[in-house]
């Protein structure tokens, strides 16, 4: 009687036998589990998420101001305002970051008029002139940052992007750009199109001989990778003198490994997760106020 014949799991297919074998460090899904409480809220209504995201965005201004990216009146964060996609509000011309509450944000329009805010109501133009051709470009971007970091400053002089140095530095593999063209500060909308249009559908851009730009869909997002990539111009800057200095080059993390770590950290989800901490510190610090994850005041 011949054996009886034993079942065995379907053997993987080549590309994903390639993939898996690539992943020596494991799956990147596994860095990060997304659930409702890692993910930020969601409001029915529009006034109440208005009132939330103005509040973050009042936050995040604190955060740059305490990371050292209050320089004079330079800088801008923007938010899509979620009852009018077609504005946005931003800091008013003039206010040290520090310094600026709720109240005080104004709401400009894509015609770059100023339609609400506090008793500040003048409109840094080069803001509007960067951050509405974003927003109109990119459906997605409910938020953008620019201000000029010392770092980031330095190495958008270097005329070139990042390269994978680091495990933090693959936040952003292929996923942002240099825009070489500094044709002073920008005040016409043909510039601003340019920058979103090198901008394409990636998250940071190297203004060069500027500054940085971050975008995406949360705050917590968009603080997270601009601190980051504030950082990893730092460690650039470092890593390119040492290897000047000792004549050795530097050792750069291969491209499925970058692919990889991208994978597992520079998505959005991953973004909002990762500046939670930001906020928390500076919810407390500033407003003294602390939230579960940003969700709901709790008491002291």
């Amino acid at each position: 009687m011949a054996p009886s014949a034993v079942s065995l799991p379907p053997a993987p297919s080549t590309k994903a036998a390639q993939e898996e074998a690539e992943r020596t460090s494991g799956d990147p899904a596994l860095a990060f589990i997304q659930d409702e409480g890692t993910s930020p809220p969601v409001f029915e209504d529009k006034y109440e998420e208005r009132k939330y995201l103005k509040h973050r965005l009042a936050i995040a201004f604190r955060i740059f101001a305490s990371s050292g990216f209050a320089d004079g009146v330079a800088g801008h964060i923007t938010m899509r305002d979620p009852l009018d996609p077609t504005s946005f509000w931003v800091n008013p011309f003039g206010m040290h970051f520090s310094l600026i509450r709720d109240e005080d944000l104004i709401l400009v329009n894509h015609a770059g008029e100023v339609i609400d805010g506090g008793k500040n109501l003048r409109l840094n133009y080069a803001a509007y002139a960067i951050h509405a051709e974003i927003h109109k470009a990119r459906p997605d971007v409910t938020f953008a940052a620019h201000s000029h970091s010392t770092y980031g400053r330095a190495f958008c002089a270097t005329g070139r992007t990042l390269d994978p140095l680091t495990q933090d530095a693959c936040v952003f593999y292929n996923d942002h750009v240099l825009y070489a063209n500094f044709a002073g500060v920008v005040l016409a909308a043909e510039e601003g199109k340019s920058i979103a249009k090198e901008l394409g559908s990636k998250k940071a851009a190297l203004l060069g001989n500027h500054g940085l730009l971050t975008v995406g869909p949360s705050i917590e997002a968009v603080v997270a990778w601009f601190v980051l990539l504030e950082k990893c111009c730092e460690v650039q800057l470092l890593a390119d003198a040492s290897s000047a200095g000792s004549g050795k080059p530097l050792v750069k993390i291969g491209e499925s490994e970058a692919q990889n770590t991208w994978e597992a950290l520079g998505k959005p989800a991953t973004g909002y997760f990762m500046g939670l901490p930001l906020f928390q510190i500076a919810e407390k610090k500033e407003f003294g106020e602390s939230t579960f994850l940003g969700r709901g005041l709790e008491p002291l």
